[in-house]
Parts: structure tokens; sequence; C-alpha cells
């Protein structure tokens, strides 16, 4: 495919309109304060931090990605673990404290969760508050760093979780995909093209990182940035002589045959991200028993399944989704309409109409993931940013990107 074709200049535009801005970074970092200001006024959580993690510290975020938010217990110089009801109650504490302050909206405290989260939402923001979430920062600054290999994995991520969030499939709690699995899709997916566009993580850090983080935090965290610094910088060497050339669509067209294929084996196979393979579940003890829908083993807390929350019924509405797009991007008479309406939601430009036929080939076309998939009805519902400039004042967050930059600190105009 060349740059002129609809659907990459329909994937540039996507890029373009929900990549984040200076303001929807400065946004965000606002929120960041008013925690932080909440927090240092609640006697039970004195000298703790709040370091946001997940897709703003990825930078896997769109204009309206959420926010997660840890806040971090002081024990000296070492990792804490505090137990469930410790977390319950000081998220307890933080929810009396929300509502004395006001101006926070659907704020909700999920108690009973595996993992206890506050919930709220605050300029338009949905945010997620948990206690010591020390794993959930390392697995995001993870991921920041290994697009520093490539740049379309994050772009690809982008288009894949909106692409998910318009067909209803990226949402856990009603049993399809959480936007980390999603994440580990793209990753499986950029492992297993030919050549290679990602290498099987284990190359990027060996081991279990959740293992490593125990002792001296500073010591642990600057162990595991260090061993990945350097395997890192030892792949982008050794690439360069067999670079992918492909386009952003001919991988997102991949993506979907890949992630097909997925589906169809996730009775059988599970996919692990760590080696970069599609395994046989009942050949791999560390899986078994079964008891999942799909396994997207999580490449840094092995075994753990990213996918646990998807459901059988969901699955078959993922197939679905796989089988509409391929048939829609696939078609030969593409036109604006079909391309955005399969692949991004309303929010992001005004529906225009366009003939039937063109969204409804997912029974006619013959070389997508599934020669014979089910039809359903048709539904409609994160490049860098601009500018990689962050506010100023943020004191708690220390973490730096390798290139010497921190991730918050965006100049004045934000």
């Amino acid at each position: 495919m060349n740059g002129f074709n609809p659907l990459e200049l329909t994937v540039k535009n996507i890029l373009q309109m929900i990549n984040p801005l200076n303001e929807h970074w400065a946004v965000r970092f606002h929120i960041i304060n008013e925690v932080r200001a909440i927090v240092a006024s609640i006697e039970s959580l004195r000298g703790a931090t709040v370091e946001p993690f997940g897709s703003f510290v990825s930078n896997f975020f769109t204009k309206w990605g959420d926010l997660d938010i840890s806040i971090e217990l002081q024990n000296g110089s070492y990792i804490s673990s505090p137990g469930r009801k410790q977390k319950q109650k000081l998220l307890g504490d933080v929810l009396s404290a929300l509502r004395d302050k006001g101006g926070f909206r659907k704020v909700q405290f999920i108690i009973n969760a595996r993992v206890p989260i506050l919930k709220f939402e605050s300029r338009c923001i949905s945010c997620d508050i948990s206690i010591n979430n020390l794993s959930g920062q390392m697995k995001s600054k993870m991921l920041f760093w290994v697009n520093e290999i490539d740049g379309r994995f994050r772009d690809l991520v982008l288009l894949v979780k909106e692409w998910a969030k318009n067909h209803h499939i990226n949402d856990s709690k009603s049993g399809s995909l959480n936007s980390y699995s999603l994440s580990l899709l793209v990753v499986f997916h950029l492992q297993t093209v030919k050549p290679a566009i990602l290498p099987p993580f284990r190359d990027v850090y060996p081991g279990n990182m959740i293992d490593d983080l125990t002792g001296v935090r500073t010591v642990a965290e600057k162990h595991i940035e260090d061993a990945c610094a350097v395997n890192i910088n030892k792949i982008k060497s050794e690439r360069r002589a067999n670079l992918n050339q492909s386009s952003l669509s001919e991988l997102f067209l991949s993506f979907l045959a890949k992630f097909a294929e997925i589906c169809s084996n996730a009775s059988t196979h599970g996919i692990s991200p760590y080696s970069g393979q599609m395994e046989e579940i009942n050949s791999n003890m560390r899986w078994l028993p079964k008891t999942y829908a799909l396994f997207v083993e999580d490449p840094f807390e092995q075994p753990a399944n990213t996918a646990r929350t998807v459901s059988s019924k969901q699955l078959i509405k993922i197939s679905e989704a796989i089988q509409e797009t391929y048939g829609v991007l696939v078609h030969p008479n593409q036109n604006p309409g079909s391309l955005l309406s399969v692949m991004a939601g309303p929010h992001i430009f005004p529906r225009t109409p366009f003939p039937a036929t063109a969204s409804r080939q997912s029974s006619s076309w013959r070389h997508g993931p599934n020669k014979n998939p089910e039809r359903r009805k048709q539904t409609s519902s994160e490049t860098q940013p601009a500018a990689q400039k962050h506010p100023n004042g943020q004191k708690q967050q220390v973490w730096r990107p390798r290139s010497g930059k921190k991730l918050d600190e965006l100049g004045s105009e934000g």
C-alpha cells in the first residue's frame, strides 16, 4: 500500500484526531496535583506520594483517555505491601476527602474488586485511584521504553484501542478486553510479522519483572531500567539491517487477521508476548487448568492472564467485529464514510452516508481471517503529541525517560 490509498489516509486522519495535545496533558497533570493536595491533607496518608501509571505513562492515551493514579505508601526506602483491608481503609479516607472538597463527579468506591479502586470524574476525565500499584507503574514504563524500538507500536495501539471502543469490545466490566490486553495483542502481532518489528519480551527483560520488585525501591527500579536500556539499545542496533517497511494500514489489516486466528484457536492456544509465540495451553503447565475463554499472558507478571475478563459470549462478539471490519477495509469500493464507520467512533468525525453494500461485505470477502464469518449489524458509537513538553512544578513524579526529559515537565504553555 502507498501513502495515498483511502485506508492509509483514514488511518492518518484518525491518529491526528485522537492524539492528545498540550492541553490534554496539562489537564491530567492538574488532576494529579489536585489528588496530591487531597492526599497531603489526610493524616493516615502522611508521607505518601501520588504517581500516575497506565496509558498516561506509557503514552498510549488519547484525548479522551482515562487517568490511573497510584497512592504509594512510605515504608522507609523499601517497597511496601499493604494488605487488602488496609487498602480499603485508606481509599475510604480518600473518598471522604474527595467528598469534603467537592467538584468531583461520579465518585464510586469499588471496594470488593480484586484490586480495590476509587473511581471519579474530574474535568471530563475518568480517573481510577489505587494503593501501591508499583507493578502497574513499571509495566507502563516498560511499554513506553519498548516503543523506542519502533514508533509504529504506539500508533497501532492507539488505532486498535479506538477500533475496539467503536465496536464495544474494550470494556472488561462487560466481559470484553481491557486496554492492557489489547496492547499486548498488538505486541504479539508485531513480534510475529515478517520481519519482526518487536522482539520477544524476554529479550527486553529476562525473567519475571514483578518478582524483582522487592527490597529498596530505587535499587529495584534502577536494576530493571538499566537492564531494559542495554537490551533495547542492542535490539535497535541489530534490527537496522532487516527493517519491516509495512505501513500502518497494512499492519492494522494484518493485525485483524492475526487477531481472528487467535480467537479461533483460543480454546487450545494462549498468547505469550514473553516468548513471542502462540503456545498450546495443555503443554504449558503454568497456564493450567484452563478456565478462561482467552489467554493473553502478562509478560511482566507470568502467568497472569490479562484477558481473564473475556467471556465466551464476548469472544464471539470480538470475532464478529474483526470480520465486519476486515470485510469493509478490503472492499474494492472503499470510501471515507465506510472506513471511518468501522474504525472509529462518531466523536472523531461526523458520520456521512455511504453505500450500504460497502458496509455489508463481511460475508463475501475471501482473503480475510475467516472464510465464513457470521454477519452482525453495524454499530457506531491515541503519533506522539504535537509537542512533548510538560507543565513544570511536579515534584513527586521522578521517573525520567532515558531521553533525559521528565514525563511531568511540559512547558509553561501547557
